[in-house]
């Protein structure tokens, strides 16, 4: 599909609005051709009024639609928002007529849905009135309205019960024992780099030190852990007890509510490490099937069954842990709505207190070209996660965290489910965004936020375990920085 923008160069908003609705469209910047589909996108400004103008061309039949909106008083921020809001929504008239149902996030984009409805909340809107505004200003599915509201009154909860001098942190183990056809994690097999992770657990050690002696100078306590990857279990039971044992002495946990591992693959999970994990103060795990079905699993590189998957949850059950979540994905190789609901049905009868539910994510970018297959491709993820909406609440989980990948084909979403009280509340802060973060480790990235005004700064940590081995000094003066100017700026 050919696309031209006049008066703006809202790129990242028009393709982001077309590729949800159209996502096999393949994009290119150029000027009618007169035979592909088109969409022209203009925007013009006068007496602090945004006129959007859309004209798009779809299988022959021209649409066209001007919105407007007021912009004055606003700074170049919220101008720049409403711009985008228009354009989106002007592509959103033109297009949605010719589809066969509209996408179930309507116009909405963006990652993180529940914060919008945090951000309407906070400007005086009642719950009723935001979910109006989802449902008619951007079409938003009943279902997925009520998704995010839900799971925004979570995150509300989550930043109401933080105190001032809280953060919490990741510590990344980016090796796998082997990579998965869908991954797009930065992660090493370790049939590549296993010569890596005796270093990389030396180093790390090191900047967990360093972490917790920056947080005692600032005064500064632990409110939850998360350790993942990659997949931590793919260290031995050794060098697990030793990072957590390192982290328990260099850091104030008097305020720590949780503290999560993610076991991951079954075929690295062991009693062994799952008593080391327990012994170094973890209460939570995540063991992750992503499907239950063997052929798909043997389809998309992991090398362990259904089988396996229940074995090490019931290693888990034994090792004393109080709450499992078990990650699923909806869209995997050779996944049919059936094998995934009967994925969805087996999870529930192991009763982990929590199952997430991912989508693969078809990036912008790849090979689009069978329409037809993708479009049936899609049609049959909306079945997967229209099932797991419909069974799981029947379960007894609720939704309690939420978000989108950006440019992701559809823009589905990925749903974190629990039973009552066992919500993270680790991923709520990190996909919320409330709280201060902080990572360790190779390609995590430092994230302080202020909680006044919202403000995020970040601080990113080489991608690669290699490159991490060389930046030590480097690193412990990146998040010196990124939490001494907010200190500064208090005094």
């Amino acid at each position: 599909m050919n696309y031209t923008l006049t008066g703006h160069d809202l790129v990242h908003a028009a393709e982001e609005m077309l590729l949800q609705l159209i996502p096999a469209a393949q994009l290119r910047r150029q000027a009618d051709d007169g035979v592909d589909d088109f969409c022209h996108s203009a925007l013009s400004e006068q007496d602090d009024v945004l006129t959007a103008q859309t004209q798009t061309r779809l299988s022959g039949v021209l649409r066209e639609s001007t919105r407007t909106a007021g912009i004055a008083g606003q700074d170049d921020m919220a101008r720049k928002r409403t711009a985008s809001e228009l354009v989106k929504l002007g592509i959103y008239d033109t297009v949605a007529p010719a589809l066969d149902a509209p996408p179930d996030w309507g116009a909405l984009t963006g990652v993180r849905p529940a914060k919008l409805v945090r951000s309407l909340l906070r400007r005086g809107l009642t719950r009723g009135q935001v979910a109006e505004r989802f449902r008619t200003r951007y079409f938003v599915s009943p279902a997925r309205t009520a998704l995010a509201v839900r799971c925004a009154a979570y995150a509300v909860q989550a930043a109401d019960s933080l105190g001032q001098d809280e953060v919490s942190l990741y510590i990344g183990i980016p090796f796998c024992p082997s990579r998965c056809a869908y991954c797009s994690f930065v992660s090493s097999s370790i049939e590549k780099s296993a010569g890596l992770i005796v270093p990389y657990v030396d180093a790390l050690c090191e900047e967990v030190r360093d972490t917790g002696a920056l947080l005692a100078e600032l005064g500064k306590k632990v409110t939850s852990i998360y350790i993942g990857g990659g997949t931590p279990t793919t260290l031995s039971a050794a060098q697990l007890g030793r990072l957590m044992d390192v982290a328990r002495k260099s850091m104030d946990f008097s305020a720590l509510r949780e503290y999560t591992v993610e076991a991951g693959r079954p075929d690295t999970i062991t009693p062994e490490k799952l008593q080391a994990i327990r012994a170094g103060g973890a209460d939570r795990v995540s063991i992750n099937p992503q499907t239950m079905n063997d052929a798909v699993l043997a389809r998309i590189g992991r090398r362990h069954s259904a089988e396996d998957v229940v074995r090490a949850y019931e290693q888990a059950r034994a090792a004393g842990f109080s709450v499992i979540n078990m990650d699923t994905i909806a869209g995997l190789d050779g996944d049919t709505p059936e094998s995934f609901a009967d994925t969805i049905s087996r999870l529930i009868a192991l009763a982990p207190e929590n199952i997430t539910v991912h989508t693969l994510a078809i990036k912008r970018g790849a090979d689009l070209s069978d329409r037809a297959g993708n479009a049936a491709r899609h049609d049959a993820v909306r079945q997967m996660l229209d099932f797991a909406m419909d069974r799981l609440p029947r379960a007894g989980y609720g939704p309690y965290y939420l978000y989108r990948q950006k440019f992701s084909a559809g823009g589905f979403e990925n749903v974190g489910w629990c039973k009552p009280g066992t919500e993270s509340f680790y991923n709520i802060a990190m996909m919320e965004e409330i709280q201060t973060i902080l990572s360790c480790g190779a390609g995590g990235v430092s994230k302080r936020v202020e909680r006044e005004t919202g403000r995020i700064t970040r601080y990113s940590a080489p991608k690669y375990p290699r490159e991490y081995l060389d930046a030590g000094a480097r690193i412990a003066a990146g998040k010196r920085r990124l939490l001494r100017e907010s200190e500064d700026k208090i005094c």
